[in-house]
């Protein structure tokens, strides 16, 4: 099918934050591209950041397939800890050393479509968006999360998750030029569904903390869990990011809302369930399928 007639105007995508649901991301990206609709522009925050690096490198199917694949265990791999007191637990160097291998470390301003990603100033709770410079180092900054990833440092700035700020960019997207923004929101229906107060079993022990990734975080954090009767580490600081997020994406939204949402229905899905990723795609690609009448409206006006 050809691409979407929309004349003149430009058309934006903003993909959200959301940790391992962004996966989602991938299977939205794959609906649009197949019924002819090509973003102009590209924008996203944390997660929503990465995929959009990879699209706008040419690289997607690269990270679908890599993601696809991905095992508990191959995680392990790409989580270089460190335990000194650097603001997270993850220096992020490997996962980012793996993407560069895969795609090269472009200059933003070299890329053939318009693309930023949003990272927040720790120190001041500043917005931050890169549209120049390393794509890479905006990817780092854009994923990294408060107390997992190591902050970035960039000059006399610490930068952290831009979904602190901003979870769904459609702001950045409208500055780059977008006439029309297409805006993917990971957040809908996510608090409480994530902040469990675990139980003792019968024999005083905690019950397993669950499959997959979250099982390797609760093994990492061993020395941080609660006792049996509280919320532990993971579930707080997940629990947390799920009300931030959701709350900041409703305002944010409110006062500059997308000309089409699509919202994946991920709610399920765990900070760091990365190895659930055909899961999280399927979604994204049923919710921009539903969403193509709408989007078809809205670019042909």
């Amino acid at each position: 099918m050809g691409e979407e007639s929309v004349g003149s105007r430009r058309v934006g995508l903003a993909l959200g934050s959301g940790s391992a649901r962004g996966w989602a991301h991938l299977g939205v990206i794959e609906v649009l591209v197949e019924n002819g609709i090509e973003p102009e522009v590209v924008c996203g925050t944390s997660i929503g950041a990465l995929v959009g690096a990879f699209y706008v490198a040419d690289q997607l199917p690269v990270l679908s397939d890599w993601a696809s694949g991905l095992k508990t265990m191959d995680m392990v791999r790409f989580l270089d800890i460190t335990l000194g007191g650097r603001g997270g637990f993850i220096e992020g160097g490997r996962l980012i050393d793996f993407f560069q291998d895969k795609i090269g470390d472009h200059l933003i301003e070299d890329l053939t479509k318009p693309y930023g990603a949003v990272a927040t100033d720790l120190l001041t709770g500043q917005e931050i968006w890169f549209t120049r410079g390393s794509l890479l180092e905006a990817v780092r900054a854009s994923i990294s999360i408060p107390g997992i990833f190591t902050p970035v440092r960039r000059g006399d700035q610490w930068l952290v998750d831009g979904g602190l700020v901003n979870p769904v960019p459609v702001s950045l997207c409208r500055a780059l030029g977008a006439d029309v923004v297409l805006a993917v929101d990971l957040n809908g229906k996510l608090v409480g569904r994530h902040f469990r107060t675990p139980a003792a079993g019968s024999d005083g022990e905690r019950p397993a903390q669950g499959r997959g990734a979250k099982s390797l975080a609760s093994s990492l954090l061993s020395d941080w869990l609660a006792p049996s009767d509280t919320p532990g580490v993971f579930d707080v600081l997940a629990g947390s990011l799920n009300i931030m997020q959701d709350r900041i994406s409703r305002s944010r939204m409110a006062g500059d809302p997308p000309d089409v949402l699509v919202s994946p229905r991920v709610s399920h899905l765990e900070l760091l369930d990365f190895d659930r990723a055909e899961e999280a795609r399927s979604e994204g690609r049923e919710a921009a399928r539903n969403m193509l009448p709408a989007i078809r409206d809205v670019l042909s006006m």
